[in-house]
């Protein structure tokens, strides 16, 4: 998950002993006040209508579409923020921004309402709509209640509370694990589907062009075998680790709704969403990676292999965009993320994207091992304190 407007949400460095109370909040004590603060701009619009943009349209890349579980993110987005402009309402804010939000809210349902009843994907549509809810009231609950607790953790207690939930009407409703795992895999297919049936209508379209490129670059006669292929195995994957991704792709819209609410509401519900160069949390956190390493290499734990992966996933994220942050502490403002930019465009050059995916591996598993490693030896608490 990444702070909308540089990177990474989260709270101040600090050691791992103590709280994740922001440096600044811990230095005095905060005052209770009795009417809502005015929360000034936090750090204009640019970076976050960057980020929200390629929030919105990344998952329109088919290898992207191929993998994550929600790919109109809108679905996850628009919820959160009416949730936020909810509590700042309730919190003494402006009637007109929650209104208008929730208006946009129940529109989306709306249509997204209308795009079920069509056949292909109507019941993947119903089971998105239905967690985004879900995650958005538990979000807006957790602001109420814990409200000197700063986004990151209020983020993950919603999303366990949504776990919970999601997991009791599986076994008390008509949808059951079993039945969402099927619907899961149907809407992979059908992604998958739309777009080699794009892809070979180009082709069928524009005949007479395709073969004078292929007779020139023979290479291009096995395209769509291959990016079938690629999409399926990428599908793979996404399905046996959808739960983690879903987890994922919801920390990272609750993150964009809290930056993009404050940008818009003068009533906060926290503290401003920190860049990643200072993104940590709680080092607790190591012990759901610990288990799931755990369960993955013991041979008596087969049965749960599935919950193993997902969990590996999901805190492995965690911790490589911890890793990312150290990095980025010890770069040039700025220069990891255009580096990162830059091999993303990679990815899909015909010659160097597999250069690129063999980098991103290679930075990824640094990335893994720094975040890990900052849980013991908190790298940049030591940059601070040498001369």
């Amino acid at each position: 998950m990444t702070d909308p407007a540089s990177a990474a949400p989260d709270t101040p460095p600090e050691p791992p002993t103590q709280s994740s109370t922001p440096a600044s909040d811990a230095s005095a004590p905060s005052p209770a006040p009795s009417t809502p603060s005015a929360a000034a701009t936090e750090r204009g619009w640019g970076r976050l209508l960057i980020t929200l943009a390629a929030f919105i349209f990344v998952p329109m890349i088919p290898q992207i579409r191929a993998l994550l579980p929600i790919e109109q993110t809108m679905v996850l987005f628009v919820p959160a923020v009416a949730a936020c402009a909810l509590v700042g309402w309730w919190a003494g804010g402006r009637a007109f921004l929650a209104i208008a939000w929730v208006a946009i809210a129940v529109l989306l349902t709306v249509q997204s309402t209308a795009g079920a009843a069509t056949p292909d994907g109507g019941a993947f549509y119903n089971l998105s709509r239905g967690w985004s809810l879900l995650l958005a009231g538990a979000f807006g609950l957790v602001c109420l209640f814990a409200e000197e607790r700063p986004m990151f953790p209020r983020a993950l207690v919603a999303l366990g509370i949504t776990l919970v939930l999601a997991g009791v009407m599986s076994m008390l409703g008509p949808v059951t694990l079993s039945h969402a795992a099927g619907t899961v895999a149907q809407e992979y297919a059908r992604r998958n589907a739309e777009t080699m049936a794009t892809i070979n209508g180009v082709i069928q379209s524009h005949q007479k062009e395709w073969q004078d490129l292929a007779s020139k670059v023979p290479q291009l006669n096995q395209l769509p075998t291959e990016t079938q292929k690629e999409l399926d195995l990428i599908s793979q994957f996404g399905y046996a680790v959808f739960p983690a991704l879903l987890a994922l792709e919801s920390l990272a819209a609750l993150a964009l709704a809290w930056a993009t609410y404050h940008r818009l509401g003068r009533t906060r519900l926290g503290a401003p969403l920190r860049p990643l160069r200072e993104f940590r949390f709680n080092d607790q956190l190591v012990w759901g990676l610990i288990v799931g390493l755990t369960v993955l290499l013991l041979p008596t734990l087969t049965t749960l292999r599935g919950a193993g992966k997902n969990l590996l996933m999901f805190f492995g994220a965690l911790y490589a965009m911890r890793g990312f942050g150290v990095l980025s502490w010890f770069m040039a403002p700025g220069s990891l993320g255009i580096t990162l930019g830059v091999g993303f465009i990679m990815l899909f050059a015909p010659v160097l994207n597999a250069i690129a995916a063999l980098v991103f591996m290679l930075l990824g598993v640094a990335a893994l091992a720094l975040g890990l490693g900052d849980t013991w030896a908190d790298w940049r608490r030591r940059a601070r304190s040498s001369p």
